[in-house]
């Protein structure tokens, strides 16, 4: 008869359940994995595996039980772990929604915003259109691949004991929070420098035809000029997107 003591038990329960909280961490705030697409029952069912996998080749942690205060620190610290890699990818992602908002805004397509089910608010329809272009540029890099290599790795930089990361890693996801702003910006300004040229032109057709009506032909002219400036676009951007996504995976790889 195969007998196991509580010693064994509590060192097995400790080795799974720490890299599994911290997996968990990621697949709630990654921009693929924590998609409301995707169903929770193969969320976890996908997070349990991976750590079934991750847990043997982990350097041994001490042996520490899940329900003291101890451990429940050490549970909560591994799962602020993945949020915080999760979240630096969701800031890339975030900036481009901004390029989309700021887009169509200026164009004109303010009140054409629906239901945003990963943000879980109101989005435009070219923020959520360049949204889904980066998530096809995602998987078809395999970024996501990519994100799960570098989770993997992160339990050697930050190993499993109840430390606190560096200043230096949390204040580099702090000015990343900045990085948001700039990203939005440069997607969106060849669209918004044609579009203010564009309006420009209209105020002065206004001004020297004041019998125009500038509500009636500024409409279509700003919708027309900014469908084919995003025409132009698209085949540039995948470049500029790529670089925005690799540079993402590189300051999650500088966490420590």
């Amino acid at each position: 008869m195969v007998e196991f003591t509580d010693t064994q038990l509590l060192a097995w329960v400790s080795a799974f359940m720490w890299p599994l909280t911290r997996i968990l961490g990621i697949f709630s705030s990654a921009p693929l994995f924590a998609h409301s697409s995707l169903p929770m029952q193969p969320r976890v069912g996908l997070s349990v595996f991976l750590a079934m996998l991750v847990a043997p080749g982990l350097p041994a942690a001490t042996q520490t039980d899940v329900l003291s205060w101890y451990g429940l620190l050490l549970l909560l610290q591994q799962f602020l772990i993945g949020v915080a890699i999760g979240f630096v990818m969701g800031l890339v992602f975030s900036g481009i929604e901004l390029a989309g908002e700021l887009v169509g805004m200026t164009m004109g397509l303010g009140f054409a915003t629906f239901f945003d089910p990963q943000s879980k608010g109101r989005s435009s329809v070219i923020s959520q259109f360049l949204s889904l272009l980066a998530l096809l540029l995602f998987l078809s890099a395999d970024f996501h691949l990519l994100l799960i290599e570098i989770l993997v790795q992160s339990f050697r930089t930050l190993p499993i004991e109840l430390n606190v990361m560096h200043w230096s890693s949390i204040r580099q996801i702090a000015f990343w929070g900045a990085y948001v702003f700039s990203i939005g910006v440069q997607l969106s300004l060849p669209v918004v420098t044609a579009l203010l040229i564009t309006n420009m032109m209209l105020g002065v057709l206004t001004r020297a035809a004041p019998q125009l009506n500038l509500f009636g032909i500024g409409f279509p002219i700003t919708m027309t000029v900014g469908f084919l400036m995003l025409g132009l676009c698209l085949p540039y951007w995948s470049t500029p997107l790529l670089r925005m996504l690799q540079g993402g995976l590189e300051l999650i790889r500088q966490i420590n």
